[in-house]
Parts: structure tokens; sequence; C-alpha cells
């Protein structure tokens, strides 16, 4: 089981200053937004995947406020949880029929421990979780989000658990500012902004400012073992993870379980930079196991990609906008035709600073 940890408590001194920075919206992202017919879309939704008895349906909230404030007070990294763009954010916590599903129709070889067909996908690493994001990019028509040497098509030399390599300069969809993900991905693990802003953001606007917990509450939640009333969450349990879609009460914006239930992935490595495929990647949230302090918007932790453990799990994020193939493919007619006016926005990107006692050159690397 993954201890809180207090960023300060597990790094060491960190200064952080949050530094303007422009960043244009994934090319991707706004035509097919733009096709759809939304760039503002709000509400539920539900994406569906597989087919046959292998078949299952992914809900969504969306995410919106774009361009919203960071955080300056005492969340974690500081600067966190400004996002420029609208998005949306999985309602619970991806579960262990959906990985199951999955692993029927691609050859995923996930591993995934503990009883109950609709309980988290527990004791997934990193590198699991990307496979299975790629794996609904593929599904649906779409770009992978994260880049492997080997396929599940190449049995001979595939293993769900090695080490993503980068995106580079010659490849459609890449990113400089994250050489993690594929901008013309639909389907993503979440960077840090993602998810603290879907978990602790007060919403309704872009200074709306943010809460210490994921349950719309600057105080502890209601420990209980499972249920959904509105300022629960399931912590300081001995009856393990329950269902995702019984995990406690809501955030702002309707996710369930970010503070509780099983730890999730961020996409991010712990320096921000996300130029290095085997650094540890962020965790947060809190499981059924800790204390109320896990659960807090200044508590996060990090893991190597290659390692999972029986209270870490994880929840997908997607673009604003999924259109059908049709509609997509009309997209991409239209910009053959006339072209897009690329689109820039404002994003704020905290940088760390890593000195140690001997005042060493600091480190420059930078939360998205």
């Amino acid at each position: 089981m993954i201890a809180p940890v207090q960023v300060v408590a597990m790094r060491p001194t960190l200064s952080l200053d949050v530094r303007p920075n422009r960043r244009r919206i994934p090319f991707a992202t706004l035509a097919l937004s733009i096709a759809a017919g939304v760039l503002a879309p709000s509400g539920a939704s539900a994406d569906e995947f597989g087919s046959g008895t292998n078949a299952f349906t992914m809900d969504f909230v969306s995410i919106g406020d774009a361009g919203n404030a960071p955080d300056l007070s005492d969340g974690r990294p500081q600067g966190s949880g400004a996002v420029a763009y609208q998005y949306r954010m999985g309602t619970y916590e991806v579960s262990r029929t959906m990985v199951d599903r999955a692993n029927a129709l691609g050859g995923l070889n996930i591993q995934v421990v503990g009883a109950g067909v609709n309980r988290p996908a527990a004791a997934i690493n990193w590198n699991e979780a990307a496979r299975f994001v790629n794996w609904l990019n593929e599904n649906a028509g779409f770009r992978h989000a994260y880049k492997f040497r080997y396929q599940p098509s190449d049995t001979a030399n595939y293993s769900a658990n090695a080490n993503i390599l980068l995106w580079g300069p010659g490849d459609p969809g890449y990113d400089s500012n994250n050489p993690y993900r594929n901008t013309n991905a639909a389907y993503f693990l979440p960077n840090v902004n993602e998810w603290f802003k879907s978990a602790y953001y007060k919403g309704g606007g872009l200074n709306s400012g943010y809460w210490v917990y994921p349950t719309q509450s600057d105080s502890p939640p209601v420990a209980v073992v499972s249920g959904t009333s509105a300022g629960t969450a399931v912590y300081d349990s001995s009856f393990g993870a329950v269902n995702v879609d019984r995990s406690g009460g809501l955030s702002w914006y309707g996710t369930m379980g970010q503070g509780g239930n099983v730890y999730e992935w961020n996409e991010d490595a712990i320096d921000g930079v996300n130029d290095d495929p085997a650094l540890q990647r962020v965790l947060r949230g809190g499981s059924f196991g800790n204390r109320d302090d896990a659960l807090r918007y200044s508590s996060y932790g990090s893991v190597s990609p290659q390692d999972g453990f029986g209270d870490m799990g994880f929840r997908v994020a997607s673009i604003a906008a999924v259109p059908e193939p049709s509609t997509y493919a009309m997209a991409l007619a239209g910009l053959a035709c006339g072209g897009w006016q690329m689109v820039r926005r404002r994003w704020a990107k905290a940088s760390l600073t890593q000195p140690d006692a001997a005042a060493q050159s600091p480190a420059t690397p930078a939360w998205r």
C-alpha cells in the first residue's frame, strides 16, 4: 500500500513559480470539436467500445471553465489545475470488466487483480494503463496516445509492461511540450493539471478557487465502506476497494472516487518534464486504506511505470468531443479544402527548482 506523501516530505526543498507560456490547442482536438459542432459541451456522455459480448460503455463528464486560474495556495505541486481547453474526464475509475474485455479483443495481456467485475482495475502499472488507453483509441479509430516499440500482434516481442518510447518531431501529432502524449489521440491518461482540476476545482468561473478535498469540501469527507452520498469517500477502511460507481460523493464536475478507493495514475513524470520513459509517474487521490490526508490536494506520490499494486488504479480522460467516424472524415475533408487557422491559448506552467544543500543549479521542468 502506498503511504500518502506530502510533496515537501517526498522531495528536497521545492520552490515553484508560475510563468506564462503559450501552447497551441492540439490541431486534431480543435478540428474534431468544430466538426462535431461542439466546442463547449456540458453534462455527461458515454462512449461505447468493443463488440458483441465484449462491448462496454465508459461514462465521461465535461470539464469546462477553460482558461481557469491555477491553485496558488496549499495544493501541490503549487500552480496546478490550470487547463486552457475543454476536455472530458472519466466519471469513474476504469473497472476490471473494461480491461478484461479489452484484453479479450486486443490481446493486451494486462494483468488485473481483485474480485468483482465492477471493482477498479487494480494493480495495473502505468505502462499497462497506457496500453489500455491505446486500445480505446484504436477501437474508436484514432491514433495511439502513447508510443510503444512492439504491439500485441508481435507476439514474439510484445510485453504489456514495456516502457513507452517518446514521440519525435517526425511523428504526426508530436508535441514538444509533452513527448509522452500524441495530440491526435482522443483518449489519454489525465496529466497533473487535468486530474487536479476535475477533482478539486470549484467550477462555474475562471477564478473560482479549489477545494481541499475532491468531494466539494475543505473538511475531510465522511469515511464509508461503500455508497454515493454527497461528502463521502471510501477510505480508512479494511474492506478493500468497492465498485467504481459506489465509491463516494462527487466532485463539482461530477467525477466519483478521485479521493479514496484506489490511487490513480497521472500521465506526468514526477519532474513534470515527460522526457524520460523510465521516470516515476505521479499517483494521486489516496486509497481505501489511507487516512484523509492522502485525499487532500496537497498530497501525491510517485511509482515506477513498471510497478503496480493492489490499491492502485486509473481513469481515462478525453478530448472535449469525440465525433462519429463519418463526422471525422468530413472534418478532414474540410481541412484539406479550406484549412483552419491555428489557435493558440495561454497556459499557466509552474516551474520547479530543486536545489540541494550545496545550492546546486536548479532544474527547470514544468507541470503542463
